[in-house]
């Protein structure tokens, strides 16, 4: 499995990123996916979901109205697009593989692999 995740950058406050995360070595379309991030001196934050097909989405609630994930099962590649950004979304934005159908709390705890991170800087 391998999870090569980019975009990542500075932005001001108010602004917008688009992360990617690259998969290969699996199956991409039979598992969710996760995005989670981990600011400095913090736990890793699961952020959001989208499950297999890209029909339902799931958010944190500190990202929702802000953040859209979304995927793209023909390009294997999932996205993580990001607005009205705050200086406290400064993070290393990492993309998961889920198992095919997490609910509930299996969302943020049943993760099988993680890419390497990609950082995201908020600050004017």
């Amino acid at each position: 499995v391998q999870l090569v995740e980019s975009g990542g950058g500075l932005a001001q406050p108010g602004g917008s990123l688009r992360l990617s995360c690259s998969a290969s070595g699996f199956t991409f379309r039979s598992h969710a996916m996760s995005w989670a991030r981990q600011a400095p001196g913090k736990g890793l934050e699961w952020v959001a979901g989208i499950d297999r097909d890209g029909m339902a989405a799931y958010y944190a609630g500190f990202v929702k109205g802000r953040f859209t994930i979304s995927r793209d099962n023909a390009k294997n590649t999932l996205y993580l697009q990001m607005y009205n950004l705050k200086s406290e979304d400064t993070a290393l934005y990492y993309c998961g593989k889920n198992g095919p159908n997490p609910s509930g709390s299996s969302w943020s705890e049943e993760v099988y692999d993680w890419g390497q991170g990609t950082q995201v800087t908020v600050s004017s």
